[in-house]
């Protein structure tokens, strides 16, 4: 097992499995909630947290979780106060991307690779990363199972939700923290700008094919794995970069279930003879 660790391609894949294990079921809400605005404010608010955790000297994954978490939970309470909640959305994800590039750049002595937190670097995934990001990645899932029912009745009916005794505002504030954890777990996968349609593209593909919630969770967390697979793969044959490639992956991923999901519709409904 230590010498199967020891292969990069196999800890990268791995961390792309482990990203994707949770970043579907999650992006199914992202999907359902329309909250993919939300996502990327929380995604680009990772840049600041990685200025603040070489700043302070504390580990990376510790200053994206804090950053990511208090972005998100402004974002929560401030949006539809003053702003529309897109606009506030839009002008929060802008913000945080550019005061953490910025905020990297005053750093005295430090040289960090930007690109490698914009668009991940999961080549370089070491076993320790590994550790953190399925350990994230588990505490994502265990979350949204312990709270899947009453995330799902929120999701779908503030009121109804209300009324069968379940806060729709902490139901919010569990995917929020989802959220956070995600962020800084997919960071080193697929980068800050990219986190986002880790979530959103392989629900959006799930969604032709799934009949009920449940399916289309898993379904989700199957088509990012894939895509994660695919992206590798492809990097190494074609020396791409490894982030946008396992995107650009899932999104091809998409565009087939677009033409395959009528296909088989039609084929589930034609008339069996003999």
């Amino acid at each position: 097992m230590s010498a199967l660790l020891g292969d990069f391609l196999v800890r990268a894949a791995l961390a792309g499995v482990g990203v994707a294990a949770a970043a579907g079921p999650l992006g199914c809400f992202v999907v359902w909630r329309r909250m993919a605005y939300f996502g990327d404010a929380t995604a680009h608010a990772a840049i600041l947290g990685v200025a603040l955790a070489l700043a302070l000297q504390a580990p990376v994954f510790a200053g994206v979780l804090i950053v990511s978490l208090a972005m998100a939970a402004t974002v929560a309470t401030a949006a539809g106060k003053t702003y529309a909640m897109d606009t506030m959305l839009g002008v929060a994800a802008h913000a945080a991307l550019a005061l953490g590039l910025v905020a990297v750049s005053f750093l005295p002595g430090v040289r960090i690779d930007l690109m490698a937190y914009l668009f991940g670097d999961v080549l370089a995934v070491s076993r320790a990363n590994l550790a953190l990001i399925w350990t994230g990645a588990a505490l994502v899932v265990s979350m949204l199972a312990w709270r899947w029912r009453r995330l799902l009745t929120a999701t779908l009916n503030a009121d109804l939700a209300a009324a069968e005794g379940v806060d729709p505002r902490r139901e919010q504030l569990v995917l929020t923290l989802a959220l956070a954890v995600l962020v800084a777990v997919a960071l080193q996968v697929v980068g800050a700008l990219l986190i986002t349609a880790m979530l959103v593209v392989p629900a959006a593909a799930a969604r032709a094919f799934a009949r009920t919630p449940e399916q289309m969770a898993g379904l989700a967390a199957a088509i990012g794995a894939a895509s994660a697979l695919l992206g590798l793969r492809a990097s190494w044959v074609f020396d791409t970069p490894t982030g946008p490639t396992i995107v650009a992956s899932a999104v091809a991923l998409l565009l087939l279930s677009v033409i395959a999901a009528p296909v088989l519709r039609l084929l589930s409904r034609a008339p069996r003879t003999g």
